[in-house]
């Protein structure tokens, strides 16, 4: 019995205590069940007669006496004991308890997957990296952070779009445009401009395709030094994210907002929603009426639209493409950005407490990290990649909340022992498929199971966090923290090992005698098999069957 499956029990309980007249409440549509400090109280705990006692005109615990009598006639429930003020701590049979091996056998890929956010249509757009440089580690946080958020959303039933936000507008491209020409030309990085050696592998890019731009001055030849570099460079950051594991949907373009005059129609449309005024030739956005700290410029005195103004037709263009929610991933210096996006939503005539949600990541250092050879002055997270690997990175990442500061010891995250948390967690895994092979190198197979003979103490307790698995996901695609998971998998992993230590999938000695008891233990290996791979799939680290 899965911990879903004893709530829609506890559930069907309470509606035949309504029909039966013995309570009259209006019942939740769902009954959390969740696992209890101590296994001396049972398999799982509810406390809904605390929540429903008082609404039925009756003592909790007189309520849970009541619900208690009904739940304790539920095939696979062995006891049900209430506790101070009216909790309810429920023990499963065996064969009820162990049947969860053969669900999540079955379930495969799926165990895990659950509907909680089914019908809700996200739009997640981060990382969005300025197309003028490789990545760097403060892209890193999102990157992996931002993958596994919209891995557990899917899970937990959501329509996700994975969204990066180019900001190839404004002047900032003509700049990295002239740093390339420069470069071809063995001049000086111009004022303000891009160093490192990638801007020379840029130039050598360019020329290949188009060597006739060397003989060309720079305000002819910038416009396709421009869409080359661009290019190219936008291929390069593809490339590092494909290594670490981060795809996305959709590859937005910025200038494709203006040159659709997509940022002269949203203040059109602003304008229309009475929010847009005019002041000393300039066209502003009243956003204190939202809670913003001041009223935006969205076109300046001189014409120039704003990046605020770019912004706001980004919004609208999600909002015109159908996503109800939107959810953008930005880092540590961007907190000024959370009342003025709000207040963008605002504007548009959305509910910014629903229709937008802006997450803010904190920093991350590594210790010993030293700056790109190729960029001269950042640290690439290719480097990162192949010093520390990306499994350990994107676990590492994923193990925190956002709003943490985090620093990484790479000599810790190279370890291949149990202090180093990625390794536990992979080496469970490994583990479990080392012991699924010889177990079939000694005639055992699944085929057959009897959940009743999963009686050990240590089977119990692998039981019991197995079958949270569901709960967790739903709980971290509510909360977008993918942390829960990390932190999930490493009980996963301890219980499993416990396990393990204790017992035998395979017979021992001169006995070669393979039981039903075998059979059955090896469906519980590999039913943990199948949750440790579900969830590191979820944090987009990968469950080696060797290590």
């Amino acid at each position: 019995m899965t911990p879903e499956e004893l709530s829609t029990a506890i559930s069907a309980c309470l509606t035949e205590a309504v029909a039966a007249g013995e309570i009259t409440v209006d019942l939740p549509d769902t009954v959390r069940v969740e696992r209890p400090k101590s296994r001396e109280h049972g398999d799982w705990a509810t406390n809904i007669a605390l929540q429903l006692g008082k609404k039925a005109g009756m003592a909790p615990r007189d309520f849970a006496q009541l619900l208690s009598a009904r739940l304790s006639q539920v095939p696979g429930v062995s006891s049900v004991d209430i506790a101070g003020p009216g909790f309810l701590n429920i023990t499963l049979d065996a064969a009820a308890a162990g049947e969860l091996a053969r669900t999540i056998v079955e379930a495969g890929s799926t165990y895990g997957h659950n509907q909680s956010l089914n019908g809700q249509i996200i739009n997640m757009e981060f990382v969005s990296a300025n197309p003028t440089g490789p990545l760097h580690i403060g892209h890193t946080r999102w990157a992996a952070l931002g993958d596994a958020i919209a891995r557990v959303l899917r899970a937990s039933g959501a329509d996700v779009t994975s969204e990066y936000y180019i900001n190839d507008a404004g002047n900032q491209m003509n700049v990295f445009a002239t740093s390339v020409y420069n470069r071809m030309h063995s001049l000086p990085v111009p004022e303000g401009g891009y160093p490192g050696e990638y801007i020379q592998e840029l130039a050598d890019i360019v020329l290949e395709q188009a060597p006739q731009l060397k003989d060309e001055p720079l305000q002819t030849a910038l416009p396709q030094i421009r869409e080359l570099a661009y290019a190219a460079q936008m291929a390069d950051i593809k490339r590092t994210l494909a290594d670490f594991g981060v795809s996305f949907d959709v590859y937005f373009s910025e200038a494709t907002l203006h040159n659709a005059g997509a940022v002269n129609d949203a203040v059109a449309r602003l304008r229309e929603q009475g929010h847009v005024f005019d002041d000393a030739g300039a066209v502003w956005l009243r956003t204190t009426d939202f809670g913003d700290d001041k009223d935006r410029v969205m076109i300046r005195a001189n014409g120039e639209p704003t990046y605020f103004a770019a912004d706001a037709a980004y919004y609208l263009s999600k909002k015109d493409r159908g996503f109800e929610q939107k959810i953008y991933l930005l880092g540590a210096d961007h907190h000024g950005y959370v009342n003025r996006l709000k207040s963008i939503a605002a504007c548009a005539g959305d509910d910014p407490s629903h229709n937008i949600e802006v997450l803010i990541g904190q920093l991350i250092s590594v210790n010993g990290a030293k700056l790109s050879k190729r960029a001269g002055n950042i640290i690439e997270l290719r480097d990162l990649i192949e010093w520390i690997g990306a499994d350990a990175l994107r676990y590492s990442l994923a193990r925190y909340p956002a709003d943490s500061p985090i620093a990484l010891d790479p000599e810790q995250l190279r370890k291949n022992s149990n202090d180093n948390p990625v390794y536990y967690v992979q080496y469970a895994h490994a583990r479990s498929r080392a012991a699924a092979r010889q177990a079939e190198a000694k005639g055992v197979t699944r085929g057959e199971f009897d959940a009743s003979l999963l009686t050990h103490a240590t089977e119990n307790d692998l039981l019991a966090v197995l079958g949270q698995l569901p709960s967790v996901v739903a709980g971290a695609a509510e909360s977008r923290e993918p942390h829960r998971i990390a932190r999930y998998l490493e009980q996963v992993a301890a219980a499993y090992h416990s396990w393990y230590a204790a017992t035998r999938i395979t017979p021992v000695g001169e006995d070669t005698q393979v039981t039903a008891e075998h059979s059955t233990r090896l469906w519980l290996n590999d039913a943990t098999s199948q949750v440790l791979a579900n969830g590191l799939g979820l944090l987009g680290v990968s469950a080696p069957e060797k290590m």
